[in-house]
């Protein structure tokens, strides 16, 4: 550039993206079944992976297979807690739980789209958010015994334990873009969705019937 050039900034004056924020209050209509991935699972699967010899199983302990099914948000307890820890935190009455965020707004869209409420999956992907990556979830969890079948064409059974809430509610914090979506649009899906699909183990989209919801009523 020579001496006598003047260097002149461009400016661009982006649109401004209308983004407000929604809090839907869900409520369960059947059991939310839940089946977190334990440690000790995912350490076998990563053993198994890297060809590791194996150990050998470990007796079952159903109590603690259905304390690692569920998704603690409970700070007090340790990286890897351990049955103790668990049943302290159940006795100080103060145990809480989540649900993976991304199992509700798959839940919506896949519904919506499935019933030709939405045009394309991809805009709706991208019209709202869940703010949160663990939804809590109010209620009180049982253990469940389910008889399961497990391998490929040469299944083998086992017995399952896993946490199971009979009676839910949650609330689904939304961040959306009021120009790509409307918040009647975003409560419409996740009432289908809550219907037709549900979350969790045994789904109506998994030939289930448990996980279903609806969005709540200013009566409830």
């Amino acid at each position: 550039m020579k001496k006598n050039e003047v260097e002149q900034a461009v400016t661009f004056e982006l649109p401004k993206i209308d983004i407000k924020f929604l809090n839907v209050e869900i409520i369960g209509d059947s059991p939310l079944i839940v089946h977190k991935w334990s440690e000790k699972a995912k350490k076998e699967m990563l053993d198994k992976q890297m060809k590791k010899a194996s150990a050998g199983k470990t007796a079952k302990d159903p109590e603690m297979d259905f304390y690692e099914s569920m998704y603690w948000l409970n700070e007090e307890l340790p990286e890897e807690p351990k049955k103790a820890d668990y049943e302290k935190v159940l006795k100080s009455g103060k145990a809480r739980f989540g649900f993976p965020a991304v199992a509700f707004k798959a839940c919506a869209i896949d519904a919506a789209y499935q019933q030709g409420a939405i045009a394309k999956k991809t805009t709706a992907r991208g019209a709202f958010h869940l703010m949160d990556e663990l939804v809590e979830i109010k209620g009180d969890p049982v253990m469940r015994e389910d008889m399961v079948q497990i391998g490929g064409m040469s299944k083998v059974a086992d017995i399952r334990y896993r946490g199971s809430f009979p009676k839910w509610r949650a609330t689904l914090n939304i961040r959306y873009n009021a120009g790509a979506i409307s918040p009647e649009q975003i409560l419409n899906m996740l009432n289908i969705g809550g219907f037709s699909n549900g979350v969790g183990e045994w789904r109506p989209s998994k030939d289930g019937s448990f996980g279903t919801f609806h969005v709540a009523t200013a009566n409830e």
